[in-house]
């Protein structure tokens, strides 16, 4: 049963700015808990809430009207998405459907859930929808104070790429200015982790941070190149908190070598337990999953 919104609304105030996020090894549900719910919708985040995981990732993309959409893809994925008129999306015509040209209230029209992904047989079949980010973090932490849960961290992925500028997204200084609107007052930073593989964005936060206009989040370098992390930070300019490669690039070297420069290491998106087990031998700080539930007991 959904909380009434002053519900809502009062135990979200009640969450203290001091409060500190979990310091053990960090299982960071990606996009809530792809594996087994509707990627990047309330009811992911709130059942990897009940697996447990320390960190929330999520992505986030920027609607017609400014506001700040929980979504991975700038458009309506064929692969799940249906259009308000009950019609699945078609899969030629899905990147037509451009969420930075549509206002969010169509956006929310879209059933983002009933189809199900066939990538992730397991993932329950529900309606649901690309929520705000405004509304992920009210209704997690509601969910959390009722349920007596311990606090958790959000992992915000802008999704930026320099080919899509001014065409499916802002440029990173204004998407930023949108992303931390939302941010403030409503999380304390040490509970904040910006990510992305556009180094720009990065580069912007940190800049605006060391500036005093954005408050001094965690920032994590998402990584897919073949480059190696020493070409990778030499680009990015300067050390960020996390270091986050596809897991398949990693070493023991490597985690060794980041460690020594004070970055942690959270590659995504291990899936087997193998491999999970081998990461966490090797010496890495967290994982991001699309199963918490196979991360039970690392």
């Amino acid at each position: 049963m959904r909380l009434p919104i002053a519900l809502l609304l009062f135990l979200t105030s009640m969450t203290s700015p001091t409060t500190e996020p979990p310091a053990s090894f960090d299982i960071e549900g990606h996009r809530g808990c792809r594996g087994l719910m509707p990627e990047n919708t309330i009811p992911a985040f709130i059942k990897a809430l009940d697996l447990g995981v320390t960190t929330l990732e999520m992505d986030v993309v920027i609607s017609q009207d400014k506001q700040v959409v929980v979504s991975h893809d700038p458009y309506f994925n064929a692969d799940f998405s249906i259009a308000p008129d009950g019609k699945p999306v078609d899969k030629a015509r899905q990147k037509e459907l451009n969420l930075y040209r549509l206002a969010y209230d169509e956006i929310r029209r879209y059933d983002t859930g009933s189809n199900g992904n066939p990538k992730f047989p397991e993932q329950q079949r529900l309606k649901a929808y690309k929520p705000l980010l405004s509304e992920v973090i009210e209704r997690v932490e509601a969910y959390r104070q009722v349920h007596n849960l311990p606090p958790v961290a959000y992992n915000i992925e802008l999704k930026s790429e320099a080919s899509e500028y001014n065409i499916s997204q802002p440029e990173p200084a204004p998407f930023c200015d949108l992303v931390q609107t939302v941010l403030k007052d409503r999380l304390p930073a040490n509970r904040i982790i910006i990510q992305s593989f556009d180094f720009a964005v990065l580069k912007h936060w940190k800049q605006q941070a060391d500036a005093g206009h954005y408050p001094t989040v965690r920032l994590a370098a998402l990584v897919e190149n073949l480059r190696g992390a020493e070409k990778n930070l030499a680009e990015l300019g300067f050390k960020p908190a996390i270091y986050s490669p596809y897991y398949r690039l990693l070493s023991r070297k490597t985690i060794q070598s980041l460690h020594e420069q004070g970055i942690q290491v959270i590659p995504w998106t291990v899936n087997q337990r193998k491999d999970m087990e081998r990461l966490k031998r090797w010496g890495i700080d967290g994982l991001i999953t699309d199963y918490p539930d196979r991360a039970v007991g690392l």
